[in-house]
């Protein structure tokens, strides 16, 4: 991670923001332009005892989406790999685009082989079946229709196995904006 700290203190990366602080609006020089020197603002403050002190770095923390529970591969290429379900509707395949995007496992199709929908409204989530060639299973029975999820059921996507893990539901919720 490259951080970088403008003239007013800001730490950002630099990677995601260029050079310029996404705080204050003031350019610092890139680590190469300044020919051996710290990187620092154009142009700079005198350093200052200020500067030593330690700042909270806030930069990657605006866009989170929270999780709402979590599929972990319990069999399978990726077993003990974990996935994050959001709120709405999760795609899970191997594409790329995919929401949920599990890969080593050429059983599963690319996209859409099956969805897990939260509703925060209801607080509960869903097994769709995906609009791909492949079948999804709960607690192995083949999925045709919407299924409720509960804790711990088993989810079989190709070759392999999940377990369900609920974070959101009737003991606990993100807080609506």
């Amino acid at each position: 991670m490259s951080l970088t700290r403008c003239g007013n203190g800001h730490m950002f990366s630099t990677r995601r923001h260029g050079n310029t602080c996404p705080y204050c609006n003031l350019a610092v020089e890139s680590p190469a332009a300044s020919n051996g020197e710290a990187a620092g603002a154009i142009p700079r403050a005198p350093r200052t005892a200020e500067d030593d002190r330690t700042m909270p770095y806030l930069g990657e923390t605006t866009g989170i989406e929270p999780v709402t529970g979590w599929m972990v591969c319990i069999e399978g290429p990726q077993m003990g790999q974990d996935y994050r379900i959001m709120a709405e509707k999760n795609f899970i395949g191997r594409s790329e685009e995919m929401h949920v995007r599990i890969l080593g496992d050429n059983t599963i199709s690319r996209r859409n082989h099956a969805v897990i929908v939260y509703d925060p409204k209801k607080r509960n989530f869903y097994l769709l079946p995906g609009d791909a060639s492949g079948l999804a299973y709960h607690n192995n029975e083949a999925v045709y229709s919407p299924v409720e999820l509960a804790a711990y059921d088993v989810i079989q996507l190709g070759r392999s196995k999940f377990i369900f893990i609920p974070l959101c539901g009737v003991h606990f919720e993100w807080e609506q904006q």
